[in-house]
């Protein structure tokens, strides 16, 4: 019997997810369609350079998806679903506190966390799990019926649970079981057609369309799906032309004619969708909720912690520049970057700012020069070649600004009753899982290449990275 490997359930998880997700939401059809031609467009015209952050079999499949949870133990169950896939929770995110519009969530993101598998299939999950006991969203009454209502559900088939355990232990499924596991895994993501109550729903919506989307119903959902664009600036202006309604503006960093790092991303705005709502007295009666939009994302390098530092120091520089000026806050942003952020991934790997992988360049010729045991020199020199590791995480602010741009309501946060603690330890114990610091992980893939690096030139031990 033919056994599917753990990233074949993977690839086969997230094409089922993708085609369910454009029977319920038919404009992400559109935007995948559209994602495609504008890849196609870019391919021709830049030739091989459009594929430096990855080939375009690989950006024509990636997905990332989001789904959210209201408890540790449904998070801990979402785990080993993914734990099935080869996916591990990696980074944590606070949206709490984010700007412009704080959420009651913690996030994490399970995703392949190696270079192999990343390249096999890259499928990702942005997790949102609701944070209840949070006295600056949820009085102590409120917090006390949510908490009774999400122990009362049941996301997850018990079916499920086993044979997902049974694929992580095995490193697959054999074809019959993976075919079980794949039905109840995509069903259990599917759009509910259960009744919703109304007065609770609005309820938790004063607080936040999150909260109501998470613990004012039944079950889970996938919220939105996200194909990977190499022109988002294009596709923008193309689903805008198409008569899409766009969110305000692309998150992230800004279009500029430097290397593009970490994340942009944009989406078309939630769409009114029939839902079926229970009235106090028992009557069930047709509605809409706008809960569901579909993303796009563009991917850049992935910065080091000096990286991300410098980032973080231009994004605040821009939200300073911005109530003064009479463009837009990507104009402003395109003018700050362009004031003090590096203009070649020469100078981002020069300066420690970037995570590259080194190769040997195989076509320098050898002359009986000895290697140099300095990295800028083997780059200058020739002897090596950097390649660009591609960021395969979130921001957390550009999370909160898509969140933002598609919530039906204001909520409401007391600030002065204060939060509660939350972090990447609590959520690994949480799980029973590790949540993974990205920033470790592109450090070792790095440093695993300047180990090669050494060896294959002779050199001791590994090769120092320059720090400006």
């Amino acid at each position: 019997m033919t056994h599917l490997e753990t990233w074949q359930l993977r690839a086969e998880f997230a094409r089922r997810l993708s085609d369910l997700y454009g029977t319920e939401v038919p404009a992400y059809t559109t935007l995948v369609d559209v994602s495609q031609k504008v890849n196609a467009k870019v391919l021709s015209e830049r030739g091989a350079s459009a594929e430096r952050l990855g080939s375009i079999s690989r950006v024509t499949a990636e997905r990332h998806g989001a789904i959210r949870v209201g408890t540790p133990a449904e998070l801990a169950q979402v785990a080993r679903i993914f734990g099935a896939l080869g996916m591990s929770p990696t980074g944590f995110y606070d949206l709490r506190d984010a700007a412009p519009r704080p959420i009651p969530v913690i996030s994490t993101a399970f995703r392949p966390i190696t270079a192999p598998e990343l390249a096999k299939n890259p499928f990702r999950v942005f997790v949102s799990l609701l944070v209840p006991e949070d006295r600056r969203f949820f009085d102590a009454d409120l917090t006390t019926r949510l908490t009774a209502f999400l122990s009362r559900r049941r996301l997850f088939p018990g079916e499920l649970l086993t044979l997902a355990d049974s694929a992580e232990a095995d490193g697959g499924l054999d074809t019959g079981r993976a075919a079980r596991f794949l039905d109840l895994a995509v069903g259990a993501f599917a759009l509910s057609d259960e009744p919703v109550d109304r007065g609770w729903y609005q309820e938790l919506e004063a607080v936040s369309s999150v909260a109501a989307d998470i613990g004012g119903v039944t079950t889970t959902h996938i919220n939105h799906l996200t194909p990977r664009v190499l022109d988002i600036d294009e596709l923008y202006r193309q689903m805008s032309h198409r008569g899409v309604e766009m969110i305000d503006e692309i998150q992230g960093p800004p279009r500029w004619d430097g290397p593009d790092v970490l994340l942009r991303q944009t989406s078309f705005r939630a769409l009114a969708e029939p839902r079926r709502f229970r009235d106090a007295d028992g009557t069930v009666r047709s509605g809409e909720l706008r809960v569901r939009f579909g993303e796009v994302e563009a991917r850049g390098i992935a910065l080091t912690t000096a990286g991300r530092n410098l980032y973080d120091a231009l994004v605040a520089e821009a939200d300073r520049r911005l109530p003064g000026a009479t463009s837009t806050r990507q104009d402003v942003a395109r003018q700050v970057w362009s004031d003090r952020m590096p203009r070649t991934e020469r100078e981002l790997a020069a300066g420690d700012l970037a995570f590259f992988t080194y190769e040997i360049d195989g076509a320098r010729p050898l002359d009986g020069t000895a290697p140099p045991a300095d990295l800028s020199r083997l780059v200058a020199d020739g002897w090596v070649v950097p390649r660009p590791i591609v960021y395969e995480d979130f921001l957390p602010r550009s999370a909160a600004g898509i969140f933002s741009s598609n919530l039906t309501s204001a909520g409401a946060v007391a600030d002065a009753d204060g939060g509660v603690h939350r972090d990447a330890e609590w959520m690994s114990a949480a799980i029973g899982r590790q949540v993974q610091e990205p920033g470790e992980l592109y450090e070792a893939q790095r440093a695993g290449s300047l180990r090669q690096v050494a060896a294959g030139l002779g050199l001791d031990g590994t090769v120092p990275i320059p720090v400006a």
